[in-house]
């Protein structure tokens, strides 16, 4: 069983106009309140537990300043230890500090990854960002110096009115960069956001045609420079530097979040932490009710959610070995299901090996729409 430790930092200079995620203005008082919460949350972790992976996210946990990122760290390390093999940071290119970076790896941090989503100053202007092609190059200078072992960049896709030729320009200078993994993700039009309100505005269009091209572009091209691709939008230049915690997530193993907003599947349930710095610490104190959104793992929803998320790894997913490990009760039908995989597979979709799905480039491309067909009908058996 591997398990993994996501720490949410909701704190933001500003919302992008893309953003969906739970965040708060860094107000001092708010902060010092977070940080005490988090040594409290630490504190109620059960002993036994011990984290493979460890996820720093938000939000923009680089807003932090030096002192306070080694206060959250240190409190974390001394309630789970230091026994775990990765640990990740996400960071904003206008907070990326050389001291922070210090601070960060004398934790114990394995890799920087670092958010830029374009390299075109219309296009970050579009999706709200902050940051200019200085402060990219002045936050990657840092990173670079620092000795690091693993880098990410994260890119956007299918931005208003970026061409393939400016797509392919951002992967090339992503890739001049040297890091050892690469994320790629469409633009999505989450509910909430400024950009939801244009495309509902009729200001926006969503064009599936040109969201393929992207696709297609992105993945030859990244091929091209030598990433292996291992997820639909995740490439790492070599295996080790695959990022394990997120393998973790689409294995429907464990993990436990801590701070307001965050997600966990640990011991059996599903549940999320409010998302709200006061909620979020008075249930913490017990004053209100525990978790939210509460759902109790059934082998079924385990054995479907890992076919959903399997399959968006390159090397796919074995139905018999997941029918081994979830089916502790022999209560899993699969029947349905392989009728709705070989009709995939007659569509094009999805090619077997032995027991093992492996989707088809035609396949990752519609892999929304299979896990779609896949949840409704979880949803039709279940009922």
């Amino acid at each position: 069983m591997h398990t993994g430790l996501y720490c949410h930092i909701p704190f933001c200079a500003s919302t992008c106009d893309f953003c969906a995620f739970y965040q708060e203005k860094p107000k001092r008082t708010d902060l010092l309140a977070y940080l005490d919460g988090m040594e409290y949350e630490f504190k109620q972790i059960p002993e036994s537990t011990h984290f493979d992976t460890i996820f720093w996210g938000g939000g923009t946990p680089t807003l932090l300043s030096a002192k306070d990122l080694e206060r959250l760290g240190k409190s974390m390390i001394q309630y789970i230890g230091r026994d775990f093999n990765e640990w990740t940071v996400e960071m904003a290119p206008s907070t990326v500090k050389a001291d922070k970076l210090k601070v960060l790896l004398d934790l114990g941090v394995t890799r920087f990854s670092l958010g830029i989503q374009s390299f075109n100053p219309d296009s970050l202007d579009k999706l709200g960002r902050l940051h200019n092609l200085k402060q990219i190059y002045t936050a990657w200078e840092l990173i670079s110096a620092s000795g690091v072992r693993e880098t990410n960049v994260d890119m956007m896709f299918a931005l208003p009115n970026q061409t393939l030729g400016d797509w392919r320009n951002d992967l090339n200078e992503a890739n001049n960069l040297g890091s050892t993994h690469l994320s790629t993700y469409c633009l999505t039009f989450e509910e909430d956001t400024a950009l939801y309100v244009k495309l509902s505005e009729g200001k926006l269009k969503i064009d599936e045609e040109k969201e393929r091209a992207f696709y297609l572009e992105g993945w030859d091209l990244l091929k091209s420079f030598g990433f292996n691709q291992y997820e639909i939008s995740n490439f790492a230049r070599s295996e080790t530097s695959r990022c394990m915690h997120n393998v973790n997530t689409w294995k429907m193993y464990e993990w436990l979040g801590c701070g307001p907003s965050a997600a966990s599947q640990f011991r059996g349930q599903r549940f999320r932490n409010p998302s709200s710095i006061k909620e979020w610490l008075n249930t913490l104190k017990g004053s209100t009710s525990d978790k939210e959104d509460t759902v109790i793992l059934s082998d079924h929803l385990l054995f479907t959610d890992s076919l959903i998320f399997g399959l968006r790894m390159n090397e796919g997913v074995d139905v018999d070995e997941l029918l081994k490990r979830f089916s502790t009760s022999n209560n899993i039908d699969a029947n349905p299901y392989l009728v709705l995989i070989n009709q995939f597979q007659s569509e094009g979709y999805l090619k077997k090996e032995g027991s093992r799905l492996i989707l088809t480039r035609e396949g990752q491309l519609k892999c929304d729409g299979i896990g779609l067909e896949l949840l409704n009908l979880q949803q039709a058996v279940s009922a």
